[in-house]
């Protein structure tokens, strides 16, 4: 039975040792190897991470530090944040059937690329007292609602990544069953595999410098509105080439800017990409 494509555990500002050692005992569990702390507050080899962790130690051990969530996802394409809200803001919620499907989705047969399966995919967990932030969630093509009772919707983080960990192994071992979830959109079909996220943010920095130097972005408002237009590209799944078109617009923007906005005439050799 297919395995399924690599996958990346990324725990944001985790504060729990036992809750980091609980995750890496999931992971182990259902065969996960790549777990991702960003900026965590506890210690992840410390020993109660370890007592928890029972035979995830090496899962532990093997785990690696980033600075920013960005950072950790720079290798990634397709990246699924999990959420405790109710509502679908800022991008739709799906339940565990429409957001892991598509995460696990075999792109390689809608053209991205015989090695595209080998490209890791992210599940991301938030801080346990608040989550993650609308900014950290637009850094995600789709959001993950568990349904629990309305009493009470809040997990544990290492109870989160139990039930969406055995979730995705059983998509990927072929023993799916209904996740009794329904989503807030319908699943999509197969589609473009989406640019690595290290492509994404590059081309979003280009173009905040740029609106910023012509005064379509205010500094005070510029992250409001940055976060509206990375809503729309989170929605559109933005492929490598788009992503490179859009650069490729960006910089041209500003060559043609620094020249007083006259841009190239015709029969003028375009302007090199810096």
């Amino acid at each position: 039975m297919s395995q399924g494509p690599p996958l990346a555990v990324v725990l944001v500002e985790p504060a729990g040792p036992l809750n980091v050692g609980g995750v890496a005992r999931v992971c182990a569990n259902f065969g996960v190897t790549d777990l991702r702390l960003v900026a965590p507050r506890c210690s992840h080899l410390g020993e109660e991470a370890r007592r928890m962790a029972v035979h995830g130690v090496a899962v532990l051990q093997s785990a690696r530090l980033f600075p920013s969530l960005a950072a950790a996802l720079a290798d990634c394409r397709r990246v699924v944040a999990t959420s405790g809200r109710r509502c679908g803001e800022p991008l739709p919620l799906q339940g565990l059937d429409g957001a892991l499907g598509w995460l696990g989705e075999d792109v390689s047969a809608a053209g991205a690329g015989q090695h595209s399966t080998a490209v890791p995919r992210a599940l991301v967990f938030g801080r346990e007292d608040r989550g993650l932030s609308n900014a950290e969630l637009l850094q995600a093509g789709r959001l993950l609602s568990i349904d629990t009772a309305s009493t009470y919707g809040s997990l544990n983080l290492a109870q989160a990544a139990a039930v969406v960990l055995h979730h995705w192994h059983r998509l990927q071992t072929g023993s799916r069953q209904s996740a009794g979830a329904s989503d807030c959109s319908p699943p999509s079909g197969p589609g473009p595999e989406p640019c690595p996220r290290a492509a994404l943010e590059a081309m979003l920095g280009d173009a905040e410098r740029l609106l910023l130097e012509v005064g379509f972005l205010y500094p005070h408002t510029a992250a409001a509105r940055m976060a509206k237009l990375r809503a729309l590209l989170q929605r559109a799944q933005v492929g490598s080439e788009e992503a490179a078109l859009l650069r490729g617009m960006v910089r041209q923007l500003r060559w043609a800017q620094t020249r007083g906005g006259t841009g190239t005439r015709e029969g003028d050799d375009p302007a090199p990409t810096p």
